[in-house]
C-alpha cells in the first residue's frame, strides 16, 4: 500500500469548506508535533516530571471508577470513592499552585469536580443529577466549586488557546484544549436546560449571572464549535444541534412547509 501523503494547507482548507461553508481558512488550527507539548513548560525534564505526577492523579481516578463499576454500590463504597475524588482534586489543587500555567491540570482538575457535582452546578435548586457523586450539596459549597470549576476551565483555554493566523499547537495542547471547551460548553448546556427548574447562582463577579437561558445556549454552541475546531468531531457536531439560531430557522422551516402541505406535514 502507498504511504499516505500529508494534506497541504490548501487541502485542509477545501476540507474545512466543504463541511461548514461559513469556516474561515485563515482559523484553521494545525498540529505539529515539533512544538513544545505545552507552550508554558518548555525544559522537557521539567514537563515530564509535571506530566508524570499528572497522569498519577488520574490513573488514581481510574481506579476509583473501576472500583465502583466493579461492585454493588453501598453507602460506604460511594463515600469511599467520592472522598476519592476530593483527593485527588486537592493533589491537582497542589499540582496547579506550583505550576499556574500548566493548563493540562486545571482541565482535569475541571473534569474531577464535574464528577463530584456534576453539570447542574450553576443552578440552585436544580435536581441531583445521576452522574454526580455529591448528595445534597449545600449551596455554598456549590458555589465554590462553581467558581474553581469555570475559573481553572476559562485559564485552561487562555493559556493555550493560540494567536494570529493560520494557528499552531502541538497535539497534547489541542486535545486540552478541545477538552476545556467541550467541559464549559456541556455545563453551559445543562445550565440551559435546568433554569426553569431553578434559579441560576453564581459566585461573585462571574459575566454568566447576567445571562438568560438564550445566553447560555448560544454560548454552549460556541464552546462546542471551539471544541470541534480544535479536534473534537463529537463537539463539532452537537455545536449545530444546539445554535439556537439554526434551530430557530429550522422551525421556521417546518413551519412554512406545515402552511404549504398541511397541518400533517412532519419533518
Amino acid at each position: 500500500m502507498a504511504a499516505e501523503l500529508p494534506l497541504s494547507r490548501r487541502d485542509v482548507n477545501v476540507l474545512e469548506m466543504i463541511k461548514d461553508p461559513e469556516s474561515d481558512p485563515s482559523l484553521t488550527v494545525f498540529v505539529d508535533t515539533t512544538l513544545p507539548k505545552d507552550p508554558h513548560i518548555r525544559d522537557h525534564a521539567i514537563y515530564d516530571k509535571v506530566a508524570k505526577e499528572e497522569r498519577d492523579i488520574i490513573l488514581s481516578i481510574q481506579k476509583l471508577e473501576s472500583q465502583q463499576t466493579s461492585q454493588n454500590p453501598t453507602p460506604e463504597s460511594e463515600q469511599s470513592i467520592t472522598e476519592g475524588y476530593r483527593g485527588s482534586v486537592a493533589r491537582f489543587g497542589r499540582l496547579v499552585d506550583r505550576h499556574p500555567s500548566y493548563a493540562s491540570a486545571r482541565n482535569n482538575r475541571a473534569q474531577a469536580l464535574r464528577r463530584l457535582c456534576g453539570d447542574s452546578v450553576l443552578v440552585q435548586g436544580a435536581p441531583q443529577l445521576p452522574q454526580a457523586l455529591l448528595r445534597d450539596l449545600d449551596d455554598a459549597e456549590r458555589i465554590e466549586i462553581a467558581q474553581v470549576l469555570l475559573s481553572d476551565l476559562d485559564r485552561a483555554i487562555l493559556l493555550l488557546t493560540p494567536a494570529g493566523r493560520f494557528p499552531k499547537l502541538s497535539p497534547q495542547a489541542s486535545r486540552t484544549l478541545s477538552q476545556a471547551h467541550t467541559q464549559r460548553a456541556a455545563i453551559y448546556l445543562m445550565t440551559s436546560k435546568l433554569m426553569v427548574l431553578g434559579s441560576v447562582s453564581l459566585p461573585p463577579g462571574r459575566h454568566e449571572a447576567k445571562w438568560a437561558k438564550l445566553d447560555f445556549e448560544e454560548n454552549a454552541s460556541k464552546d462546542f464549535a471551539m471544541g470541534g475546531r480544535y479536534g473534537n468531531e463529537i463537539a463539532k457536531n452537537l455545536a449545530v444541534s444546539t445554535n439556537p439560531t439554526a434551530k430557530l430557522c429550522g422551525e421556521m422551516v417546518r413551519e412554512a412547509m406545515r402552511k404549504e402541505y398541511g397541518p400533517d406535514y412532519a419533518m
